[in-house]
């Protein structure tokens, strides 16, 4: 990793991984393949945010930790990439085993439960499905019809025109928001 931390795939440690080379490489990382309208490529990092804010819409209150975790719902990816759903499925379960490490060990980083409460993941993976109907519609060249088909119909959150952001302002606009939630995690708890 760029911060000099070496972090081993099969096996990873917790205390490998640096909030920098999450955002370095999500910010590099393009979803779709990178198969999307426009000069700039759609990246992770950008995905993550639009994630976490539809949570907040999806679920008004939702506690920092809850919204920490949908920011790195896709954080394994800074090191094993965005692949298609269809590509994940035909790599079958070591594929499965190696992200979930990543997920367990980057969770444990930063002050999340390994495995998050079923209904957390179920808030997020709605949400990260809405994020995806937006991207295939404005970006990768789906129709409505088609982009339902796949990801249901969004529920529960504002609209919203895609505006792609620089690698650089990805980057920047994600660890401006891991720090602000997790300023949140450590703030004391109000009376």
């Amino acid at each position: 990793m760029l911060s000099g931390r070496r972090l081993d795939l099969l096996d990873p440690s917790p205390v490998d991984v640096e909030i920098e080379d999450i955002a370095h490489g999500l910010a590099r990382v393009a979803r779709w393949n990178g198969q999307t309208a426009g000069p700039l490529p759609f990246t992770v990092a950008q995905h993550s945010l639009l994630v976490e804010a539809f949570c907040v819409q999806i679920k008004p209150g939702w506690p920092a930790r809850w919204r920490l975790a949908a920011l790195l719902h896709d954080a394994p990816e800074f090191v094993i990439g965005d692949m298609i759903s269809p590509f994940k499925s035909a790599l079958g379960d070591h594929y499965k085993r190696i992200e979930r490490r990543l997920q367990e060990a980057i969770h444990l980083r930063f002050g999340l439960p390994a495995v998050l409460p079923e209904t957390v993941e179920r808030t997020i993976k709605r949400a990260d499905k809405t994020s995806a109907f937006f991207e295939a519609t404005q970006l990768a060249g789906f129709d409505t019809v088609e982009a339902r088909r796949f990801f249901g119909a969004p529920r529960g959150v504002a609209p919203l025109a895609l505006e792609i952001m620089s690698t650089a302002d990805a980057q920047a606009a994600y660890l401006r928001r891991f720090h602000e939630l997790s300023a949140a995690l450590d703030a004391p708890a109000q009376m």
